[in-house]
């Protein structure tokens, strides 16, 4: 009989062998053991179980190392659809992926009104996954589970949203929610944590071990990577960087303090500054982005302020942090250098480490999917923690 701890232990290496043929396909069961350090015996037995349950697939011989050719295994894609969720302010944007975290649909519905109920918010949410769920291919597994990316402060292994300012909600237990509704695992997590998991997989940060991604739209948050893990403090918090004081008696903030980083260096000031200098309230971030590029002189003026005080507040975190790359993602780096080139000069000048060393700081790789496209990775991630369903 096999006890508790090695029946842990066969599912921590079932883990590592799935994971290392995600990364590394298409790959022989001998180079995982190799890259592993898994006996071949173990590694083989591990496949030939994943096999079983449709995870992997064999892809035919490779070169060989002077005996037989070895037969390569590689992720099976069709094996079932993963829904990703990126639960903006003013938006819904929702992908469904396949199980390599390719994405194969996809929907953004922006809505009009930030503060709507959150009945109303979850009701809109509800019908976009109805559409999904409709819309898949059929697959093995179905949807293997849906991952959300709010921001706000999120307990994760509860999926609840404690606190979401900039969407007025307290309390909303979400996961329980989706999952009575539609009867698929839900994995909740901030939007900023969600996009640092997305670039860690598939974008910016798949090379780096330590990295900071700042999501910096309606509001400003921060995905933490120390050693390849995602950061989430004592109590599963940390990242709220919106919400340090740059200023003793500034702006009033949504979250109930003054002077938050968030009121200067997020969309807020963008459209703070277009209301004060150009007089104008009805145009949405992506006709500023677009004024901006075309030349407009308050629109570009609106977002060199910004990435000058976001430049501020990066330059803290390096300080703070010393990593090896900084990402900018959301949606104030789509105009590209007009913010990037005024936050980078500020940053070097804030900077104390910038006399020792240089960070690199870059716009994301996947744009305004990195929330989204994270959040399906929540889902493909505790899978391989737990390959069995």
């Amino acid at each position: 009989m096999k006890t508790a701890d090695q029946v842990l232990v066969k599912q921590i290496n079932k883990m590592i062998v799935l994971n290392t043929i995600y990364k590394k396909r298409p790959i022989s069961r001998a180079e995982i053991a190799k890259v592993t350090g898994l006996n071949k015996s173990t590694v083989s037995a591990l496949v030939d179980e994943l096999l079983t349950e449709e995870l992997v697939l064999e892809m035919g011989a490779g070169e060989s190392q002077g005996g037989r050719r070895p037969v390569n295994l590689s992720i099976n894609k069709e094996v079932g659809n993963i829904i990703g969720i990126d639960l903006g302010v003013n938006y819904i944007l929702s992908i469904m992926t396949n199980f390599a975290g390719e994405i194969i649909w996809e929907k953004r519905i922006d809505l009009q009104h930030a503060h709507n109920s959150p009945g109303q918010r979850i009701a809109d949410l509800q019908t976009l996954i109805e559409e999904m769920i409709v819309s898949a291919s059929q697959t093995v597994r179905g949807i293997i589970g849906i991952g959300i990316g709010v921001p706000g402060i999120v307990n994760y292994e509860q999926g609840l949203i404690l606190s979401a300012p900039n969407l007025g909600w307290e309390n909303i237990e979400l996961r329980s929610m989706i999952e009575q509704k539609f009867g698929i695992p839900v994995f909740i997590d901030n939007e900023a944590n969600a996009g640092a998991i997305g670039e860690k997989w598939f974008g910016a940060g798949k090379r780096a071990d330590e990295f900071l991604y700042i999501s910096a739209g309606t509001g400003i948050g921060a995905g933490i990577i120390i050693n390849n893990e995602l950061y989430r403090g004592s109590k599963g918090l940390s990242g709220e960087i919106g919400h340090m004081t740059v200023s003793l008696d500034g702006i009033p903030c949504s979250c109930g303090n003054a002077g938050c980083l968030e009121e200067y260096a997020s969309e807020k000031a963008l459209f703070r500054y277009m209301k004060e200098y150009a007089c104008v309230e009805e145009l949405t971030i992506f006709n500023i982005i677009d004024n901006a590029i075309a030349g407009d002189e308050v629109s570009r003026k609106a977002f060199e302020y910004v990435g000058k005080c976001l430049g501020i507040g990066v330059a803290n975190l390096i300080n703070a942090f010393n990593p090896q790359l900084v990402i900018i993602g959301n949606s104030l780096p789509l105009v590209g250098d007009i913010l990037m080139n005024e936050l980078r000069r500020e940053a070097e000048k804030r900077c104390f480490a910038s006399k020792y060393f240089s960070v690199k700081i870059l716009p994301s790789q996947l744009n305004m999917h990195a929330c989204a496209m994270g959040a399906a990775a929540l889902v493909i991630s505790r899978l391989y923690a737990s390959p069995v369903s």
